[in-house]
C-alpha cells in the first residue's frame, strides 16, 4: 500500500516537472480544468487537479472527480502504474477487471495524452 501510495505522489511530481520543463506539455495542459482520482476498490487514493497550466494533487478523495481509475488493490495499481509496458499494462488490467474507469472517458484519453509528456 506504501508504494501505491508514493507512486501516487510521486506521478505529481513527474507531471510537474514536465510542466515546467517541456513546452509542449505546458500548452497541452494550458486552459485545462480537470478534477479525477486514481484509487483501489477500499477507497485509498489521491486526487489530482489540474487547472491554470497546473498540477496539484492531495492525498484522499474527493466527491465529484470527472473521472475515477480504481484499481482492484493497491499491488494492483502499483504494478500497473509502474509497468514498462504503460499502454499495454493499462489494457490488461482493463480486460482482466484489475482496473475499472468511472466517469467521463473523454477526460481519461485526455490524462492518457498527458502521461505521453512523462
Amino acid at each position: 500500500m506504501l508504494k501505491f501510495k508514493f507512486l501516487l505522489w510521486m506521478l505529481t511530481k513527474l507531471l510537474q516537472r514536465a510542466v515546467k520543463t517541456k513546452p509542449a506539455c505546458a500548452k497541452y495542459v494550458d486552459g485545462k480544468k480537470l478534477v479525477f482520482q486514481i484509487q483501489t476498490i477500499d477507497g485509498i487514493g489521491r486526487h489530482f487537479t489540474i487547472q491554470n497550466g497546473k498540477i496539484t494533487s492531495t492525498g484522499g478523495l474527493t466527491q465529484a472527480p470527472q473521472f475515477s481509475i480504481v484499481f482492484k488493490d493497491a499491488a494492483s495499481g502499483y504494478a500497473v502504474l509502474s509497468s514498462k509496458e504503460g499502454k499495454d499494462a493499462f489494457l490488461t488490467a482493463l480486460r482482466e477487471e484489475l482496473l475499472v474507469i468511472k466517469g467521463d472517458f473523454v477526460e481519461v484519453m485526455w490524462f492518457q495524452g498527458l502521461t505521453e509528456f512523462l
